[in-house]
């Protein structure tokens, strides 16, 4: 492998570790920010904060599936100038743009639908509704 090639490697690599440091990033804020209005409910106790919760959860799960389908699509252009795969042999040289990777795993949906995700969000979002009506019904 020519050194061109080995550089251009090098910079796809560092995007794929920021793009991971973003989505971890990402869910800690939603734990911070989520932590912080059910602190918020637990001194005033009204239980509109538990559905105020509900928002920031959704907006960091869109996020945070962003964030790894770009991954995707850079890890599949990675594969690529590595010959890993070949699905596309006329990238360009230092070529940094996977917006031709746009099906199967490089689909948005597919990574808001991720396992990793759902089990992170989907939980959480079904813990705060219940919540919710748990504490308006006992009003």
């Amino acid at each position: 492998m020519n050194q061109d090639r080995i550089k251009h490697l090098e910079f796809i690599q560092a995007i794929i570790t920021r793009m991971n440091s973003n989505s971890f990033q990402i869910k800690g804020w939603m734990i911070t920010l989520t932590s912080a209005l059910l602190a918020v409910y637990a001194s005033t106790s009204k239980e509109l904060f538990v559905l105020i919760c509900l928002f920031p959860v959704i907006i960091f799960w869109f996020l945070d599936s962003y964030y790894i389908t770009q991954e995707r699509k850079f890890r599949g252009l990675y594969n690529d100038i590595a010959e890993i795969t070949n699905t596309q042999a006329d990238l360009k040289p230092f070529e940094i743009n996977p917006s031709f990777y746009t099906e199967g795993d490089y689909r948005f949906f597919k990574a808001f639908t991720s396992r990793t995700l759902l089990s992170l969000y989907l939980p959480l979002l079904l813990l705060l509704i219940i919540s919710f009506c748990y504490l308006s019904s006992c009003r």
